[in-house]
């Protein structure tokens, strides 16, 4: 484990509490011979102020902790209250089954007795490391199975947004991604921290515009006191994406207060938590979106320069659905899969007319109306599974501005064809309309769309619209009035 920690460039950070320097000296050697990085502390107080000035990945805690003002149990207590998801492994050496027992109950990864073997240590480090990634990564699974987080479409816009993620996901740089509300910007941060070095670690992501400004420097940067009533202290984004990926949407909404705090994090990686003086230290990857022109924002002075340039090293520039019209049918099948998928529902397909009206809309709210749309659809198209959807059948907000042609009854027949063919189709159900709005009279018929009523006679059998009946029931009379 610790060779692909390396290859992958990730710390895993361990603080060893133990009240015996040579103890802590013994894990330490081990851990870091197998390319584990470790801090030391020797008593509650030196615990607390570690854990507060950087996270660690894991805690090896020893129960009995002489001259401490906490004993290792309450260390425990402390630590599943404040940070429930980091491992801790307990240690003793006058430990038995029910102070192991006890341990494992208030929430400990495992029990070790010293003296323990190297072997044995490393193991249950092992263990605890991948249980914490395996927990991370089951819930970045369960995310993904509620919200589409794949990138689809061939065009060339997108294509070029994905030569970018491959070249910039390994490094460690900064990225700004700019593109409309609901074109795909945290699809595209994620796909980077999937990629990247950090895809074992956390992905974090906070909505800046969400929030009202005292509210907002809370969650990015916790507090370092338990809230009145609460019981709990706040653990900050920059907290939970130690190691990690952190991404900041709409970062222009975020108060020029705050602003400067974040470029103070850039560069020293480092900060205090609200109500407190402990700095706290971090390695975080940041990867910051907006939806608004954020050139103009500088101009305007609602973003710091140093800001902007400290997160647009390598800027990304999402393309609305608009401007890859192409991708439209690939998204629009994938979506509906998806919706009859997770409802349980028969699968529909799109008729011809359907998705030249969809490739024909603007889509001013982008890939998320798009798949809001195919949401609506398996549940309110008409007609059995078995038929395809028509254009009639989209959302009114895409039908009343579909091209007329795509309105009719046939518009899915119809583009299907090539142009000759349409025509002649068109044609013939334009002339059978009209024959029957005159009750057959051919006379009247040919007055109406101004062609001679000879004409009118030859166009008719040219198309099969002749005689006394058809198979339109339409009768056609030779009585001129």
């Amino acid at each position: 484990m610790a060779n692909a920690i390396k290859e992958k460039g990730l710390s895993s950070d361990i603080l060893v509490v133990d009240d015996e320097t040579d103890i802590r000296a013994l894990i330490k050697g081990i851990l870091n011979d197998e390319g584990l990085s470790v801090r030391e502390a020797g008593n509650a107080d030196e615990t607390l102020k570690a854990i507060a000035t950087r996270k660690p990945h894991l805690v090896i805690l020893d129960i009995w902790l002489s001259g401490s003002s906490m004993d290792g149990m309450q260390i425990l207590q402390h630590v599943r209250r404040e940070y429930p998801d980091m491992p801790v492994i307990m240690i003793s050496g006058h430990g038995n089954i029910d102070t192991a027992v006890a341990a494992i109950k208030m929430g400990a990864y495992d029990f070790l007795e010293k003296p323990f073997k190297s072997d044995r240590l490393i193991i249950q480090v092992q263990h605890a490391l991948d249980a914490a990634r395996l927990k991370r990564e089951n819930q970045e699974l369960k995310f993904r199975a509620n919200a589409d987080n794949e990138i689809i479409g061939k065009s060339s816009g997108i294509n070029q947004v994905r030569q970018i993620i491959e070249r910039v996901a390994p490094t460690g740089s900064r990225i700004l991604i700019s593109g409309s509300s609901g074109s795909g910007k945290e699809v595209i941060a994620r796909a980077i921290h999937r990629q990247s070095r950090r895809v074992d670690a956390p992905f974090i992501a906070i909505n800046c515009a969400m929030m009202a400004p005292e509210q907002l420097e809370v969650e990015l940067f916790g507090t370092e006191h338990a809230a009145a009533g609460t019981g709990n202290r706040k653990i900050g984004v920059f907290e939970q994406a130690h190691g990690g990926t952190l991404y900041l949407d709409e970062v222009g909404d975020m108060p020029i207060e705050t602003q400067s705090k974040i470029v103070r994090i850039l560069q020293e990686q480092t900060f205090t938590r609200v109500g407190g003086t402990t700095r706290v230290e971090v390695d975080v990857r940041v990867i910051a979106s907006s939806s608004g022109d954020l050139q103009m924002e500088l101009q305007a002075g609602t973003i710091r320069q140093d800001l902007y340039y400290r997160l647009s090293v390598v800027p990304i520039k999402v393309p609305a659905l608009s401007e890859r019209r192409e991708d439209i049918p690939l998204m629009a099948n994938h979506f509906l899969a998806r919706a009859a998928e997770s409802s349980g529902a028969a699968m529909r397909t799109l008729g011809e007319d359907a998705m030249a009206a969809l490739q024909a809309y603007d889509w001013p709210g982008n890939v998320r109306q798009l798949r809001n749309a195919m949401e609506w659809l398996l549940i309110m198209a008409s007609g059995s599974a078995a038929d395809p959807i028509r254009a009639d059948m989209l959302p009114p907000e895409i039908t009343s501005t579909a091209p007329g042609v795509l309105r009719w009854e046939k518009g899915g027949e119809i583009m299907k064809l090539p142009l000759r063919d349409a025509r002649e189709m068109f044609e013939r159900e334009y002339l059978l309309a009209q024959v029957t709005r005159f009750g057959g009279n051919i006379s009247r018929t040919a007055g109406f769309i101004g062609m001679e009523r000879s004409a009118l006679h030859r166009k008719l059998k040219l198309l099969g619209v002749h005689g006394s009946s058809n198979e339109n029931n339409v009768v056609v009379s030779e009585e001129v009035i």
